[in-house]
């Protein structure tokens, strides 16, 4: 390990640094055509929003890290203030992530050199005098779930209803803010942002108002507004709602893909998973289910979308993505009911789907049939998302161990590290470096030397 570093505020930086870092950053930029693109990760799940390192047909090697430890190819450690889920998204020599306080009355994003560690930015965007207690889901969500995302020049931050926000990478200057789209999310918001062209697209399930936004993202103006279309049927008198709301809740990211020839925002929301055009917000399909609070990314693959449908009933559905209207009884493939993880969104390998259930379970199936093809306890509670890189697939436990696997049709585990404090967040991957946020830190490993198998 180079050295560890646990480094917190940077208020005020001299202006030969800020033009350094302006000359870095503007290099950067003007490389990005060509290999050094293919290093960023721009959003939650990656640079596809599917969890694999490298786009398809790419074989060259990453020369990411088998082994790694506090004090094995961990290249520098960082102490991030607060408390925060959300991935880290690494793009220009940068990693940005947000954080909150744990009262959820202020609420940051953080700028990190990926390079040495050092904190770079450390914005205060948004605060709240009365902000709503996370309850009884302060275990598993915090102010600070929803991840960011990143394009050259700037970055997005999320914060559900407190606040959504653009920032300079450069000067870490505040371009422009919204705080005033409105949702209770009871226990916390966790759904990512989405860049799509020239739109940045938020998601808003919360127990009084689900609905999507899609904002200009050099201005933050609104451009449209989609509210879900299911019939809750959820009232236990007329006006008062069962669960105070939660059967309206949910905490996914959409996924937008080209299917059957056109842009598809495939979104799963409480009672029913969506279809929508993202350029307009206009309602394709939808497909309804019993269960709520999903939180699971969707997967697309080959003619067929993956949905995690919720967190009490949780089953795995793939729908065929050529329908419209309300397509539950004709475009449903096929459905998995068991071991199915509720936090952790699966993987796609090679035509096989891996889920990683929080009771410790991995389970492998084909995505074509949804036939399970084994299913084996590997230990740990998994809340962030696997990655898949180099003929491995690495899977991040609450506890703080990684257990690392070779896909395929049997269960072969290749190694097991661990790093303090645990995982929640999902990992992130740039170049040959794993960033790994943990509960407390922000880690660099990569292989040093002979120890990259």
């Amino acid at each position: 390990m180079s050295h560890v570093r646990k480094s917190f505020v940077v208020p005020g930086q001299p202006a030969g640094r800020r033009n350094l870092v302006r000359l870095l950053s503007l290099l950067f930029l003007l490389a990005l055509d060509g290999p050094a693109a293919r290093a960023d990760w721009p959003e939650f799940r990656g640079p596809r929003g599917d969890g694999h390192v490298s786009a398809p047909g790419d074989t060259k090697p990453v020369g990411l890290p088998l082994h790694w430890s506090e004090t094995n190819n961990l290249k520098w450690k960082t102490e991030i203030p607060h408390r925060g889920w959300s991935t880290p998204v690494v793009m220009g020599g940068q990693v940005w992530l947000t954080t909150a306080t744990q009262d959820g009355h202020d609420f940051f994003a953080i700028g990190v050199d990926a390079e040495s560690g050092k904190i770079l930015f450390n914005e205060k965007v948004f605060h709240s005098d009365n902000p709503e207690s996370l309850g009884n889901g302060a275990s598993m969500n915090c102010y600070a779930t929803p991840s960011p995302v990143i394009e050259p020049g700037r970055v997005y931050v999320h914060f559900g209803s407190f606040g959504t926000a653009c920032l300079d990478t450069v000067t870490g200057k505040v371009l422009w803010k919204r705080n005033d789209l409105p949702c209770r999310h009871y226990r916390g918001p966790s759904s990512s942002l989405v860049l799509f062209e020239n739109l940045l697209i938020l998601t808003m399930d919360g127990v009084d108002l689900q609905y999507h936004v899609a904002l200009d993202k050099q201005t933050g103006q609104t451009v449209w507004k989609t509210n879900r279309s299911v019939a809750w049927n959820d009232e236990n008198v007329p006006g008062q709602m069962a669960k105070d709301g939660d059967l309206r809740k949910a905490h996914s990211t959409p996924l937008i893909v080209t299917a059957i020839g056109t842009p598809q925002m495939f979104s799963a929301g409480a009672k029913a998973a969506y279809s929508y055009d993202p350029r307009t917000g206009r309602e394709l399909w939808k497909v309804q289910y019993p269960d709520w609070s999903v939180a699971p990314r969707p997967l697309y693959n080959q003619g067929l979308v993956y949905f995690v449908t919720g967190l009490t009933k949780k089953e795995l559905w793939a729908v065929r993505p050529d329908g419209q209207g309300d397509v539950t009884d004709t475009h449903v493939a096929w459905k998995l009911a068991t071991h199915v993880g509720k936090y952790a969104s699966p993987i796609l390998v090679h035509g096989l789907i891996y889920t990683a259930a929080e009771e410790s379970f991995v389970t492998c199936l084909e995505a074509a049939t949804g036939k399970v093809v084994w299913t084996e306890r590997i230990g740990g509670k998994y809340a962030a998302s696997p990655v898949y890189a180099d003929g491995r697939l690495y899977f991040f436990d609450q506890q703080g161990t990684t257990t690392v696997l070779k896909p395929g049709r049997t269960c072969e585990p290749l190694a097991t590290n661990t790093l303090a404090s645990g995982f929640m967040a999902s990992p992130a991957v740039s170049g040959k470096a794993f960033f790994l946020r943990t509960k407390t830190h922000l880690n660099r490993v990569e292989s040093v030397g002979s120890e990259s198998k």
